[in-house]
């Protein structure tokens, strides 16, 4: 628990198009130099390690990416500060620059050329762990929403008693149970060693989508206080949409999807 690592993918002109990356690892005597730029990096401004992807070889585009091990300190390695998000906010982002940065050949993970089967295998495991702690986010939302529909009274009645009011929690609850199941499933897969290109990329989709309805559920019942920042729930939105961007757009978990169903 004393070392942090990154993730450095994502430049900016390579975000959804990942092989539009302009960072690259020229070979020289005992190992590399790296040269470009990244950006939205999660824990960039904190990480004691980052896991780099560059091209040895651009000709190639996916089969001419490496992937790299560089350790902060690394001469021309150099990290931005913490950059401001609009949810998230405990968690630190940020750019990275490589100048001429070298490392040494056994730095680089893997076989030259591999980069891409690293960055998907662990785009695969990425996209079914990092949402987890979003299934319990809205596991407590729905509670506190359902507690608020119970006690707040309007027109004589609690408003959990108002079909639409209720209809837009049991839209909550179903959105929690199928995407804990599809999350479930997909952990299951990886822990037997099974393939969840599919999996992963409908938990995706499904689960990031349905935080960011069930937030706007949750706001609306709680009505005009829930617009108050010091409650709290104004949160749970931020955060979420966060959840439809990183990891992969949901444009780009239809495409997956698309494509494994042979659509493509």
């Amino acid at each position: 628990g004393e070392c942090v690592g990154a993730h450095a993918l994502t430049e900016p002109p390579a975000g959804s198009d990942v092989y539009q990356m302009q960072m690259t690892a020229t070979k020289v005597d005992g190992g590399y130099r790296l040269n470009g730029k990244k950006h939205l990096i999660t824990f960039a401004p904190i990480c004691d390690v980052v896991l780099v992807f560059a091209y040895t070889n651009p000709k190639l585009r996916q089969w001419g990416i490496s992937a790299f091990l560089v350790d902060r300190g690394t001469p021309g390695f150099t990290a931005s500060r913490r950059q401001r998000k609009l949810g998230m906010r405990t968690i630190p982002i940020g750019s990275m620059e490589f100048d001429d940065c070298f490392v040494p050949a056994e730095s680089r993970l893997g076989g030259e050329g591999l980069g891409n089967s690293i960055l998907n295998h662990s785009l695969e495991y990425e996209r079914c762990c990092i949402l987890a702690s979003q299934l319990g986010a809205m596991e407590r939302q729905l509670e506190k929403t359902i507690a608020y529909a119970k006690e707040r009274q309007q027109f004589a009645k609690p408003i959990g008693q108002f079909q639409s009011v209720s209809n837009r929690i049991v839209e909550m609850k179903l959105r929690l149970e199928t995407a804990r199941l599809l999350l479930y499933k997909t952990a299951w897969l990886k822990s037997q060693g099974e393939s969840a290109v599919l999996e992963s990329a409908m938990l995706k989709l499904h689960l990031s989508e349905a935080f960011v309805s069930s937030s706007m559920d949750s706001i609306r019942t709680f009505g005009g206080m829930a617009y108050l920042v010091e409650n709290g729930l104004d949160r749970d939105l931020r955060d979420a949409i966060g959840g439809v961007l990183y990891a992969g757009t949901s444009d780009i978990q239809r495409n997956i999807i698309s494509t494994m169903l042979g659509l493509k």
